[in-house]
């Protein structure tokens, strides 16, 4: 019995192990900072192909990425990473506020973010309940 309710405790203040994907070197550094001080498992990758490997060795919680990734596109890595891992939470950001690449983000079940983005706005989508989870 005290194993179960502890194991429940753990799950409700479980760290998330959340991928962080962007090419610009201090947006992605002061991402990774802010989840690491928030007591999260971040690991960040400056591209696609860094971001892609990592997927295919190791079980994410959430992927935070950027659209625009050199010549690749964050979408793709959200539809690579829910192939992967079906109940991955997905944030997509990008700086303008496209609404294809919005709708493209909503058909993968991404949250689409317009930048500026900072790690605690970040950190607050991830912390709501998932949408997918209720519907």
């Amino acid at each position: 019995m005290l194993n179960g309710s502890m194991g429940s405790m753990e799950d409700t203040q479980r760290r998330q192990k959340i991928l962080i994907v962007d090419d610009d070197p201090s947006l992605l550094e002061a991402l990774e900072r802010s989840f690491k001080e928030a007591g999260e498992d971040v690991v960040a990758h400056g591209s696609f192909e860094q971001a892609r490997r990592a997927l295919q060795t190791t079980h994410f919680d959430a992927l935070i990425t950027d659209v625009r990734l050199g010549a690749f596109n964050g979408l793709q890595l959200a539809v690579i990473s829910r192939d992967t891992y079906p109940d991955i939470r997905l944030i997509v950001f990008s700086g303008f506020d496209d609404p294809v690449l919005r709708t493209e983000a909503e058909h993968v079940g991404a949250t689409y973010v317009v930048k500026p983005v900072t790690g605690n706005r970040l950190l607050e989508i991830l912390r709501q309940p998932n949408k997918r989870d209720g519907n």
